[in-house]
């Protein structure tokens, strides 16, 4: 007998399809078993899950204004946790100034719960909904669900009008809870070109198909041509055609989070449209940004960039002054970067637009990062110094897919020296040369230089960050463990410590080490350079432990790593398809002397280890010996690249894995 596998392949097409369109997607149904439900069958251990999300995107013409991009979202959600309430708010960003102004509202929000065997229904009230502003472009809209609870259904609505068409809206399949349903429709009228891309593993079942349409415009006809004496408003009807594509998935997995990932929202299954052109009616075609060397000079030209930049007069008296007498450069790209840092002070304003110019930012000192950046800059090349602007993506906005004036949300300094570029950020008062805050290490970035030309610019650390540690004990027969640690870390260790705690009372950290050390009595803590930003910080403290050596039948066991030894592999995803980012190269490296117990002799010592990761991303070396009741631990751990790619997670997991039992391994001491 055969098989016509095509046609058996097509039927099932076609089954799959009526199986999951035969589906209700709708809001305002919900049934008694879909609120009794108190787990997600293909995710138990789901906080929530998406019952079905519908979007759609489509062209409206206005006779004054336009076409406008309108975008309708309809959202149902089932509550299976506490931790699954934050669901429960939705936040809708949107755009607010000049002829580009938004409007977002929302509709049909409804909380659903089961009482006394029956489904209660809560409307969404006014004071359940917030306008916020941003900042002087943007703002957002947000709705809190009344009376949710777990075991809740909520969905709502909302509509986003828009007659910026270059920027339409991005849309995800999938989120860090489940997703039963997705769907996204588009109209798109033949006037408007798109480009679109698949983002992450995830690809949606798509169709597509073609229509006609009609819009009506108007136009004003002179009569007086015709011997009339006034003007006359006259409509017309022009034809077009409509694309239409759809893009649905279903049983959509958790995106699940792990640590040392950059943003997860990077790889989540999603679709991009990119504005390529436009060609109305009866207008000339306009091209819009093909590449990132145009989306720079774009941006170049906008008054709230390129004309702050070239503003000086507001701050020539005190840089005149900070560098009366200074010829080195270097010694002027230093003192010139430290008066910005300490003069300026952040308030959280993101964007590559200064909101009020960096002149009233200067006096009041506060602006946002573009008006901090942009005057570092501008400051750098008044005293001579090749300086320019650096466009940025920071983490939390994620990597650029497609070239586009919206892919960056941030601007560092770039100092062209010789050969060598060097990164500035002055909005953190703990940044150094090539040190940035962590937010701006997102891949890359784009310089553009004064003649409008741009290039591309690795913003991923090189150097490695030390971390050293240096610890000196003595272990007594009955298991205590005294000893002293003195502690040195330097770049973007000592960054990241001083960004963190630097305003933490010395109490509240030593606390902190005790936790994190096991419980561990800490005295005679101290530490130094923490202000002195150019210097190592350095940490020195006594301790008493007596948790980590266990005395079994007279025999003491411990590890020679102590309350230093990493207890849990921080990979546990059997596959990972996103890459593991370590945010910077590091080496940390112990030297361990322990002082064993007078009576004491080694009964088993360790064995040395030494292992590699591939391509040389980085390696472990353990060596331990002991000599005349000493003895001697020296450990490398160091991870060579900010950066690993995914299809190395299987090794690196194992080398973990490896790194974690070698320091687990114990010390065995018998009385001689």
């Amino acid at each position: 007998m055969k098989f016509n596998f095509l046609r058996v392949f097509v039927l099932f097409g076609l089954f799959f399809s009526g199986l999951v369109f035969s589906q209700n997607y709708e809001l305002g149904e919900v049934t008694i078993e879909e609120l009794q439900e108190v787990k997600y069958s293909n995710d138990p251990n789901a906080e929530a899950v998406v019952l079905f999300e519908n979007g759609k995107t489509y062209f409206q013409y206005d006779m004054s204004s336009g076409f406008n991009i309108i975008t309708e979202v309809e959202k149902k959600i089932k509550i299976y946790s506490k931790e699954g309430l934050d669901w429960a708010n939705k936040t809708v960003k949107y755009y607010t100034v000049g002829k580009n102004e938004e409007r977002v509202s929302f509709s049909k929000a409804i909380t659903y719960n089961l009482e006394n065997g029956k489904i209660e229904k809560t409307k969404l009230r006014n004071d359940g909904e917030f306008d916020e502003k941003i900042n002087k472009y943007w703002s957002q809209k947000k709705i809190v669900m009344p009376n949710v609870k777990v075991g809740s259904i909520i969905e709502y609505k909302y509509t986003i009008k828009s007659p910026n068409y270059s920027t339409f809206p991005i849309w995800n399949f999938q989120y860090s809870i489940p997703v039963k349903y997705s769907s996204f429709k588009t109209y798109i009228p033949e006037y408007f070109l798109y480009n679109n891309q698949f983002k992450g593993e995830l690809v949606p079942v798509v169709d597509s198909d073609t229509k006609m349409k009609t819009f009506t415009g108007r136009y004003t006809k002179d009569n007086r041509r015709s011997g009339g004496s006034n003007f006359e408003r006259e409509s017309y009807e022009v034809e077009y055609k409509e694309y239409f594509a759809s893009y649905f998935l279903s049983n959509v997995p958790a995106m699940k989070d792990e640590k040392f990932v950059n943003n997860i929202e990077n790889y989540v299954s999603a679709i991009y449209h990119e504005l390529s052109s436009v060609n109305l009616p009866y207008e000339a075609i306009v091209n819009y940004s093909s590449d990132w060397e145009s989306v720079a000079k774009t941006i170049m030209n906008y008054e709230g960039f390129g004309n702050e930049l070239s503003r000086n007069d507001y701050y020539k008296k005190e840089i005149d002054e900070l560098l009366t007498g200074i010829v080195d450069q270097k010694e002027k790209i230093i003192l010139i970067f430290e008066y910005v840092k300490n003069r300026m002070n952040w308030n959280n304003g993101y964007g590559y637009l200064c909101d009020n110019g960096v002149r009233k930012a200067y006096v009041d000192k506060v602006g946002n990062v573009a008006e901090i950046n942009l005057m570092l800059t501008s400051m750098l090349r008044y005293a001579g110094v090749e300086a320019n602007p650096i466009l940025v993506s920071t983490r939390s906005n994620g990597v650029p897919i497609f070239p586009s004036r919206s892919a960056f949300n941030y601007v560092i300094t770039g100092v062209e020296l010789q050969d060598n570029l060097v990164l500035f950020d002055a909005t953190n008062k703990y940044s150094l040369p090539n040190v940035l805050p962590i937010r701006d290490l997102n891949w890359f970035g784009r310089l553009i230089r004064d003649n409008r030309s741009s290039t591309l610019v690795d913003l991923m650390p090189k150097m490695k960050s030390i971390k050293s540690i240096m610890l000196l004990c003595d272990i007594n027969a009955n298991g205590d463990i005294k000893g002293k640690v003195r502690k040195q870390i330097s770049d973007y260790n000592a960054f990241v410590y001083r960004d963190k705690y630097f305003n933490v009372d010395k109490e509240s950290y030593i606390d902190k080490l005790n936790d994190d050390f096991d419980e561990i009595n800490i005295s005679e803590y101290k530490i130094d350079n923490v202000e002195n930003l150019s210097q190592k910080i350095v940490e020195t403290f006594s301790f008493v432990d007596n948790k980590n050596v266990e005395n079994i039948g007279g025999k003491l066991y411990f590890s020679p790593m102590m309350f230093f030894k990493l207890n849990e592999n921080p990979f546990k995803l059997e596959t990972r398809k996103y890459p593991i980012d370590f945010n910077f190269p590091f080496k940390d490296s112990y030297v361990f002397t322990i002082n064993i117990p007078e009576g004491y002799v080694v009964e088993y010592l360790p064995e040395a280890a030494n292992i590699i990761l591939d391509n040389n991303y980085g390696g472990f070396n353990y060596v331990i010996s002991e000599k005349q009741g000493k003895i001697q631990l020296a450990v490398n751990y160091e991870i060579n690249t900010s950066i690993i790619p995914a299809s190395n997670y299987e090794f690196l997991k194992s080398f973990f894995k490896m790194m974690i039992e070698k320091q687990a391994e114990k010390i065995i001491l018998i009385k001689e």
